[in-house]
């Protein structure tokens, strides 16, 4: 006999110009947390099925990609994982919910090491203010990459802005490898972490 085949994970967005109803995406209501740039899934299947009493939205832009999460995740039984195909700057300006996220996850975006693309990257001088208004109060961001010079360049941005101080990245999140990094890893390349909690501006730094 054939067993049904698990629902799809991929969530369609109706409206690109419309904020996101997360009531229509979960079932269950419950603190939400987002990676930008989830490639194929390897961190995201595994952190949101050791955190069930969490919601997760995974956004990449690469069908192939998208699509080996929402099998992962599938074959994990998830209810509380979302994949949204669509740039990730994108969904975060227009299409994530005001102050809805708990954590923002950015691991080894692409770097665009050439100067003259560099405008193309995804953490630049515009990114802290998007994630002060995609973060609930005390939410946080974490980021890795193996880039130096993008990685200097997430440090400077963050300081420049007064909401965000920097915090230590938990060891549970530190253990858990991405598809890239582990084959980072296996070549020996080095993984560079930050993490920032947002605060409100109290005067003092």
């Amino acid at each position: 006999m054939r067993t049904a085949e698990a629902p799809s994970l991929l969530y369609k967005v109706p409206s690109i110009v419309k904020v996101l109803n997360l009531a229509e995406m979960f079932s269950t209501a419950q603190p939400l947390e987002v990676e930008l740039g989830s490639g194929d899934g390897s961190f995201l299947v595994e952190y949101a099925a050791r955190h069930p009493e969490r919601n997760f939205i995974g956004v990449e832009r690469l069908l192939g990609r998208i699509r080996k999460m929402d099998r992962k995740g599938q074959r994990a039984g998830l209810m509380n994982l979302r994949g949204v195909r669509i740039e990730s700057a994108y969904f975060l300006e227009y299409l994530l919910p005001a102050h809805s996220a708990g954590a923002l996850h950015v691991y080894f975006p692409d770097p665009w090491p050439k100067r003259k693309h560099r405008r193309h990257r995804l953490i630049d001088e515009r990114f802290p203010a998007l994630a002060q208004m995609a973060l609930a109060p005390g939410g946080r961001v974490y980021f890795r990459t193996d880039d130096r010079n993008y990685f200097e360049q997430m440090l400077e941005v963050f300081a420049a802005n007064p909401f965000f101080r920097p915090v230590a990245t938990p060891d549970e999140l530190a253990g858990l490898r991405t598809d890239f990094e582990r084959d980072f890893e296996a070549r020996g390349v080095k993984t560079l972490r930050a993490a920032y909690v947002m605060e409100p501006l109290t005067g003092k730094r």
